[in-house]
């Protein structure tokens, strides 16, 4: 489905503004790969690198009340909820100062206050609880809507379609986001699925569904608003292909000798969703080299000063160990 009156405009504003989250989660993620690289974050680690434009461009139609969920590439989306760097560093550090104290690291880490429910560690595992919460915001009777990403890999399990025929036999407000990255670990799309074109993975449901260019932010606002609307205006789930891509390896660990130096190369200068951005705000004259460069510096900063925090912020204390345990006896006691 293609929305040819889509407009692609976008105010100065707004464009300043998404370049400056794109370009914080592309610094965090870069400084994330440095602390990983010295030992100071430990277990797995997912770097969002290349897709910075996806959670960019749908937070701009996120209102109040409306809930994120996602898989373990989930840094950006913490950043993009507004979720303090400091915290989300800390936590990868594994340190009391972080969002789940310390306890969860990169895969398992919430903010109830943004409205952003993790980080799951198991691949699919989130669309279930992301259609959950648009089964009590049904319930509820509020307009709020569930985000739920996953990515190309997840789409081929079957608790996502499970999921997809209980959000659509119920009209349930939920924007299935495939973050579509090319890889489901090491392995190409094209010899994981059968169809590759995931936007018709609830097709068979009578789920609407809609491919757009992952790395325009601009483009992805846009394409994405009729998901959002459709959803909240209580007329069921839509799902969202978001063909994005990404620069560094599916996790820390790998390699990524699965594909060529020579393709990574060309996305990067043909398609980055940053310097995309750049160009629109060059096109629009809304800002100079000088005004990006002294943007850049300050979200430096503010990632120089995470990163600190999260070194300086102390380690658990061995009794957080009991905290946040709720243990079967207990349980059948209350």
């Amino acid at each position: 489905m293609a929305d040819k009156s889509t407009n692609l405009s976008a105010t100065k504003d707004e464009l300043l503004e998404y370049y400056r989250m794109m370009l914080l989660i592309r610094r965090f993620e870069e400084k994330a790969g440095q602390l990983y690289g010295m030992g100071h974050i430990g277990g797995f680690c997912h770097l969002y690198i290349g897709q910075e434009a996806v959670v960019t461009g749908l937070e701009a139609l996120r209102k109040e009340g409306d809930q994120v969920i996602t898989g373990y590439r989930d840094h950006g989306h913490m950043l993009a909820c507004g979720m303090d760097p400091k915290g989300v560093m800390a936590e990868l550090t594994g340190r009391e100062g972080g969002y789940s104290k310390g306890k969860g690291g990169s895969m398992h880490m919430f903010s109830a206050e943004k409205k952003f429910y993790g980080g799951h560690g198991i691949v699919g595992a989130q669309v279930p609880l992301g259609t959950g919460l648009g089964f009590a915001n049904k319930y509820r009777g509020n307009d709020n809507v569930s985000f739920t990403y996953f990515g190309d890999g997840a789409s081929n399990q079957g608790q996502v379609f499970e999921a997809m025929n209980m959000a659509q036999l119920w009209k349930l407000p939920v924007v299935f986001v495939i973050e579509n990255n090319q890889y489901a670990m090491g392995t190409s799309t094209k010899r994981a699925s059968a169809d590759t074109h995931f936007y018709r993975r609830g097709a068979s449901f009578g789920i609407p569904g809609k491919e757009v260019d992952g790395m325009d932010v601009v483009a992805v606002r846009e394409e994405a608003r009729e998901a959002v609307e459709h959803a909240r205006n209580g007329e069921g789930p839509f799902v969202l292909e978001m063909k994005t891509y990404r620069y560094r390896g599916h996790s820390m660990s790998d390699p990524a000798k699965y594909r060529t130096r020579e393709e990574v190369d060309e996305v990067r200068s043909q398609s980055d969703p940053i310097e995309r951005c750049k160009a629109r705000i060059f096109d629009g004259k809304h800002a100079s080299e000088d005004d990006l460069k002294a943007i850049d510096k300050d979200i430096k900063a503010i990632v120089k000063e995470a990163a600190d925090f999260s070194l300086e912020s102390p380690e658990p204390d061995p009794s957080e160990l009991y905290t946040d345990v709720l243990t079967g006896a207990f349980a059948a006691a209350q």
